[in-house]
């Protein structure tokens, strides 16, 4: 299996049609990818999606038409699937389709959906029907079903997580002193491809020294010295879905300050993940991490969340951060106010402490939210290695 079965896209696709109907919409337009890939398994660079009470409809082009037809003959195939080539541009195709679908109220994700290409469907929506369809904006109405994961995508993050965790088992051989920052970050990158991965989920940190006072350093031609402490950030999309891992070693020995740091950070995130049970508030997750860091005198030295969702995107809901007043303040459904955690929930936990011209320390795992607790996807030693 390559992605979701067509059982599990038929859940997803009854799920949003229940969404529309709390919004009052008799349609949803999707034209985000990700979103559309969560709906439909297609991978491709370009398509629209409009989710009806009992078909999904499907925009794409020429490139894409053998890749669609052929998954469609799959397990995988979309199920109730209308596929509609574009002909002439794919706005004024969708246009088309719209007014064919006699529908009065069609959803659009507003984040996703730009004003210029909302004012011209209005407008050519009007001059081509007589009673036009008004376009409502959502909010995360399809983020918000991606939060929970279902069994497929759990059986893609365990074997994600397996590979990334070989994966950086190999990177602590990259660790020597005299090599940059950057030549360790292209054989991490090299690494993860070979590991099975389709990319890297997001640019590889490698941050020596200093340099590792910056949580999302970029590497440099800095070369890792003795006696340094140097954070490993890297991650890989896997069947489209992304897992997260951080490291911090020492070039030859450790220093008791670096020892200190660690120490203080890995205490932090067990912690956190300790804390981590279904209806457990995010923000107690996150107060675990933060106090225990607080309670060595580093509460200051960590600036970042404790953790953020991962998924078809590297960084999804929920946020394992700490409360705020727009935090606190309740929402529209699918806004990441939402507090407590639920069984399926997949996030990182990454507690760090930040001290500028000294180095730094971040420790990151993915976990699962079960029935029951927690499961630790990633599986590599946390301890202070010396390389």
């Amino acid at each position: 299996m390559l992605h979701a079965r067509s059982a599990a896209l038929s859940r997803r696709h009854k799920l949003v049609r229940e969404a529309a109907a709390r919004h009052s919409v008799d349609a949803v337009l999707v034209t985000s990818r990700p979103n559309i890939f969560y709906l439909t398994n297609f991978t491709g660079s370009s398509a629209i999606a409009v989710v009806t009470a009992d078909r999904l409809h499907f925009i794409t082009d020429f490139r894409y038409i053998t890749a669609v037809e052929s998954l469609q003959q799959s397990e995988e195939s979309c199920p109730d699937f209308d596929l509609t080539v574009v002909d002439g541009t794919y706005d004024a195709t969708l246009l088309r389709l719209l007014a064919s679908l006699k529908v009065s109220r069609v959803g659009f994700e507003a984040a996703h959906l730009t004003v210029s290409r909302y004012n011209w469907l209005v407008d050519q929506l009007g001059r081509s029907t007589a009673v036009p369809p008004t376009l409502v904006p959502t909010e995360q109405l399809v983020e918000h079903l991606r939060v929970r994961k279902d069994a497929d995508e759990i059986e893609i993050f365990r074997e994600a997580a397996r590979r990334l965790s070989a994966v950086a088992r190999g990177v602590f051989e990259e660790i020597k002193a005299g090599r940059t920052e950057q030549e360790v970050a292209r054989a991490i990158d090299a690494r993860i491809i070979a590991g099975g991965f389709e990319r890297t989920s997001f640019d590889t940190i490698v941050a020596s020294g200093p340099q590792a006072a910056l949580p999302h350093a970029h590497p440099t031609e800095r070369m890792l010295g003795e006696n340094d402490l140097v954070v490993l950030d890297f991650g890989g999309v896997y069947r489209s879905y992304c897992v997260d891992l951080t490291r911090t070693v020492a070039v030859g020995r450790a220093s008791s300050r670096a020892r200190e740091v660690h120490a203080a950070v890995l205490e932090a995130h067990d912690r956190a993940i300790q804390a981590v049970a279904p209806g457990r508030s995010r923000f107690a997750i996150d107060a675990a991490a933060r106090d225990s860091l607080t309670s060595k005198g580093l509460g200051e030295a960590f600036g970042h969340g404790t953790g953020h969702g991962l998924g078809i995107e590297i960084h999804e809901d929920p946020r394992i951060t700490r409360r705020t007043g727009e935090a606190a303040r309740a929402g529209s459904e699918g806004n990441e106010v939402d507090e407590a955690v639920a069984p399926g929930m997949v996030f990182t936990i990454e507690p760090g402490a930040y001290l500028p011209g000294w180095g730094g320390v971040r420790i990151e795992d993915d976990v699962l939210v079960t029935e029951h607790g927690v499961e630790v996807l990633t599986s590599v030693t946390t301890d202070l290695l010396e390389l």
